[in-house]
């Protein structure tokens, strides 16, 4: 895959990204995923949005950045479980651990406000990831959200276990993360595990629309309230720590890497086989 300059109105330009495409209109970045096949986090995707990140936050001009995908099927897929530690490798760049937990941590705490536009599939960290963008819109007809670790013997080790049983409350979100099956994006909004659902046809009018809105307020009084909320609702860096250390000790069992391989088998981290995940999980 060709590199992928980072599109501005004016100035110069960043170092180029091999996973993200980027366009920025104003104060508002738009970065869009494309890491083929199937939009795995892998240490290619992982280490392109470190440097998004830190290129986005070294930038004033910068205030509010949206993800979504070039994939109409996925929007992050999961991690690539093949290549762990190389992912875990690419995230220590910005915060100095390798885990993506402490990555996806500190985008919750950047003085960027970040919003997912989910079209596809988003599941496992792909689903963690939105979970620490500030809020999240997803397609009515097309966003799938699974929080799929419990069929493996995983726990869920990027912030999932923190953020839905705050959002959900104990009993939906031992629903959803124990169950490893699909949400749709209407059940997801009744859940809390998004903002809203909408059309496809009404979704990125909707999300550029709030997006250049909360860019042209103060900058100030913005992060003094994302700071706020943040002390009141974001899990501590202990608690991230402990469910990243998790998720790697469970990684080691022999039981979850017999299910890995059986999933394998079955068509897991190909892209026709998880567009029907249930067959890839399956016993």
């Amino acid at each position: 895959m060709g590199m992928m300059p980072i599109e501005k109105e004016s100035g110069t330009q960043p170092p180029a990204l091999e996973t993200i495409r980027t366009r920025q209109e104003g104060s508002v970045l738009f970065a869009e995923i494309l890491a083929s096949p199937m939009n795995l986090l892998g240490p290619e995707l992982v280490r392109d949005l470190v440097s998004l990140i830190q290129q986005a936050e070294a930038d004033d001009t910068v205030q509010v950045l949206v993800f979504k995908s070039a994939d109409p099927d996925y929007f992050i897929a999961h991690v690539d479980v093949t290549r762990i530690a190389e992912y875990r490798q690419a995230a220590e760049r910005l915060t100095g651990e390798p885990s993506i937990a402490m990555l996806f941590r500190h985008l919750s705490m950047s003085r960027l406000v970040t919003i997912a536009q989910i079209e596809g599939r988003v599941r496992g960290a792909g689903s963690e990831f939105v979970l620490a963008c500030d809020m999240s819109f997803a397609a009515l007809e097309s966003a799938i959200f699974c929080q799929l670790e419990a069929a493996f013997g995983l726990v869920q080790g990027a912030g999932g276990i923190q953020h839905l049983t705050r959002l959900m409350g104990r009993g939906r979100a031992l629903e959803v993360l124990l169950s490893a099956q699909d949400y749709n994006a209407e059940l997801a909004e009744r859940y809390g595990w998004i903002n809203r659902a909408l059309p496809a046809t009404a979704l990125g009018d909707f999300v550029k629309s709030l997006a250049h809105r909360i860019a042209s307020f103060p900058a100030a009084g913005r992060t003094a309230i994302k700071e706020r909320v943040n002390g009141i609702t974001l899990a501590s860096v202990e608690d991230f720590r402990r469910d990243s250390d998790l998720f790697l000790d469970r990684a080691r069992d022999p039981e979850t890497q017999n299910r890995t391989t059986t999933a394998m088998k079955r068509g897991f981290q190909t892209r026709n086989a998880e567009l029907d995940l249930d067959g890839c999980l399956a016993n």
